[in-house]
């Protein structure tokens, strides 16, 4: 063996180089544990009582609620809203299986069907059910993000999200005095390329089906564009921007969005890795919004929601997140005054729903 060979492979095995050894690893694998040292600890109960503003239980007319509960306590969960509620039969064994059991732990959100738009009628139809939704005992209106994305109307078309043909049902939850919370497309980065600058590229090589593009079915900037023309041409109705609607990211464009709606407040669901990277910004965006940012969790997982409170509620920095294609960088706490706590945990929600148990809560 040449001299020269033989030394570039005894540098290579000394400095643990040597290609027999070494570790071939792809991306997807990697998830080093931190051997940074500093205080903290995760925070597994709310510092306060707190309302989720946004979960998904799709099968609460049978289900066990006696054991949700249980879970919620662990957590100093108050209030549930369930939005997914369905409408019309759905919604009223909702309703008849809540109300035997816990009737001040959970608030139901209806949902209205958009297939029929186009139709004769279909306005006053939908207007209707919601009507008697809300008479069974829904307390919002959830919309979910196939409005924009996959509905189509009679003869074919993307039903836009600012439709003039569902300004009816707008109106209608404002004057029923019942809250929207609505969620519009997507991340951005799922519109973007999906290549080396892509933040999401993990999460959309592991669920393909999440890629969109500016022709599937129309550019991310237009569905927004919609969303927000229906808060501007309904003043009259209260809006939850789910996921802080998509801007987490860009909290000086969201504080533009703030003051142009009024009438829009965020949900914070699935969204609290972006806030978690950038400490001192949300921070601030919260003391200033304070009043119209409410707690909201998505997907029901209990051991997900630690990392919720510990954003919001120490001042810890570099601890895990818990989904890597969500966010492969850690978290820090944004260390929130405590009435600031109090109105994103509860106090918000309590303005905007009817009929919540407000003894479950310190202070109104």
């Amino acid at each position: 063996m040449p001299f020269r060979l033989v030394s570039v492979l005894l540098f290579l095995f000394i400095t643990g180089l040597h290609p027999l050894i070494a570790q071939e690893m792809s991306f997807e694998e990697y998830n080093p544990k931190s051997t940074l040292v500093v205080p903290g600890q995760e925070v597994l109960k709310a510092r306060y009582p707190f309302i989720d503003i946004h979960s998904h239980h799709f099968r609460m007319a049978t289900h066990d609620l006696g054991e949700l509960v249980k879970a919620m306590d662990t957590l100093n969960l108050s209030i549930m809203v369930n939005l997914s509620g369905g409408s019309g039969q759905n919604l009223k064994d909702i309703m008849t299986n809540v109300n035997a059991n816990y009737p001040n732990r959970f608030i139901i959100f209806a949902n209205v069907d958009f297939d029929g738009v186009g139709t004769t009628g279909w306005a006053d139809k939908a207007v209707k059910q919601l009507e008697e939704d809300y008479n069974s005992g829904a307390r919002g209106l959830k919309i979910y993000k196939s409005l924009g994305l996959r509905y189509k109307d009679s003869e074919g078309n993307r039903v836009a999200v600012d439709d003039p043909r569902l300004d009816p049902v707008w109106a209608k939850c404002g004057e029923l005095g019942i809250p929207v919370l609505i969620h519009s497309a997507d991340p951005k980065s799922f519109w973007d390329p999906m290549d080396d600058k892509n933040e999401r590229w993990l999460e959309l090589k592991t669920r393909p089906r999440r890629k969109r593009s500016d022709t599937d079915p129309v550019s991310w900037e237009q569905i927004i564009k919609e969303q927000h023309n229906v808060f501007r041409k309904h003043p009259g109705t209260n809006f939850i921007n789910a996921h802080m609607g998509w801007f987490a990211n860009n909290l000086g464009r969201l504080s533009e969005l703030m003051e142009e709606f009024p009438n829009m407040y965020v949900g914070i669901g699935a969204i609290i890795a972006e806030l978690g990277r950038q400490p001192r910004n949300a921070r601030s965006f919260f003391i200033r919004y304070q009043d119209r940012i409410l707690f909201g969790k998505d997907a029901w997982n209990p051991s997900e929601f630690p990392t919720y409170f510990r954003v919001l509620e120490t001042a810890d920095e570099y601890f895990p997140y818990y989904k890597k294609y969500h966010a492969f960088w850690s978290m820090y706490g944004l260390d929130l005054p405590d009435e600031v706590l109090r109105k994103v945990y509860y106090k918000n929600a309590l303005s905007l729903l009817k009929d919540a148990d407000t003894s479950l809560f310190p202070e109104k």
